[in-house]
């Protein structure tokens, strides 16, 4: 599938969002946590300033989620992971509800109760978990409901590379290639589950033969490129909406920051993000498209001055908005008549 100027200049502007969202996200989880809680002799207070909890960021990533999403429309389901943001924002889910959720607000997608590993946004058909590998099944149900309907939808399962030594994987994969299932299976290899590095967890080199097995195609895009993205995954996407049943894509891409904020990273070499950055696809893109003719300096840097507006327009709103109050606890819960002698809430 040729890609034209319109998309290509759409997975530009994404990125930057992403990256700049990612930034900004990682200062404003850090407010409260360090360095003075270490300085009065506490340890790292996860529970600390205004965004709690764990917190897994996507910076470097960029390419998967929107080299992927160019593709998709408005009833295809992304099902992601715990590290969701990049899926979210190329997905089309509203920076400022998103943004809320991690902040605990009751303007926040979830009303403030899930926090950034449950995003939920029907209207976008975006969703995620922090659960391992949860994403696949999820998302072959939803596959299998647009197969049922009749519709040419897709949905896509996002996970990485050490979600797929889980059974959940194998089980989606074989029901999904048994049933036909209008599902893509996209592995995120950033060499690293956690802390464990792929080989010392996983017994082949390429997640993505694993394919072979199930008797569905299998495609490794070996560059963290939005580009190559793009084009490998075109045959799958294809391929799904007529009705011929899932693919397997690993792509090799590369995460900027720790597992989560606040990790001490004792287990990458020094250099590795450095090393890393030097192909930060976010330069490479923007030179594709001026060698292309598709963007001009100034029109890179128009571009480029959208992001911090959008972004910190979406933060203002999670800092303005109110917390939930705590009987809202209570709320959007279902709870059994025979339990309480009440209908559900």
């Amino acid at each position: 599938m040729q890609i034209g100027k319109e998309k290509l200049l759409w997975m530009f502007e994404k990125m930057h969002q992403i990256r700049f969202y990612e930034e900004t996200m990682a200062a404003a989880y850090m407010e409260g946590k360090l360095p003075p809680a270490i300085q009065k002799g506490l340890a790292f207070d996860i529970g600390a300033g205004p965004v709690p909890g764990e917190m897994h960021l996507a910076a470097g990533q960029e390419p998967v989620a929107v080299g992927i999403c160019a593709h998709l429309n408005d009833e295809d389901t992304v099902v992601g992971t715990h590290r969701p943001h990049h899926f979210a924002i190329a997905k089309g889910v509203p920076l400022d509800t998103m943004t809320a959720e991690m902040f605990g607000k009751v303007t926040g997608l979830g009303k403030g109760k899930g926090g950034h590993m449950h995003l939920f946004d029907n209207a976008h058909k975006f969703s995620c978990s922090g659960i391992v590998g949860a994403s696949m099944p999820i998302a072959c149900g939803a596959a299998l409901a647009a197969k049922k309907m009749g519709k040419n939808w897709v949905s896509v399962a996002f996970f990485g590379e050490g979600a797929a030594n889980q059974g959940s994987f194998h089980e989606s994969m074989n029901l999904a290639a048994l049933w036909k299932l209008p599902v893509i299976f996209v592995c995120e290899d950033n060499q690293w589950a956690i802390s464990v590095p792929k080989q010392k967890a996983t017994s082949i080199d390429w997640v993505s033969d694993r394919a072979a097995g199930y008797g569905i195609p299998g495609i490794r895009v070996a560059e963290n490129d939005a580009l190559h993205v793009f084009e490998s995954v075109s045959p799958a996407i294809t391929r799904a909406r007529r009705g011929e049943g899932p693919s397997l894509i690993e792509v090799k891409t590369d995460r900027y920051f720790g597992h989560f904020q606040g990790d001490p990273e004792t287990y990458r070499p020094k250099d590795e993000v450095s090393r890393l950055r030097v192909n930060d696809p976010i330069p490479k893109l923007a030179f594709l498209l001026k060698d292309k003719s598709f963007m001009t300096d100034a029109e890179e840097t128009a571009l480029v001055k959208k992001t911090p507006d959008a972004v910190s327009k979406a933060f203002a709103f999670a800092r303005q908005s109110a917390y939930p109050e705590g009987a809202d606890a209570l709320h959007h819960v279902f709870v059994p008549d025979h339990a309480t002698n009440r209908t559900p809430a």
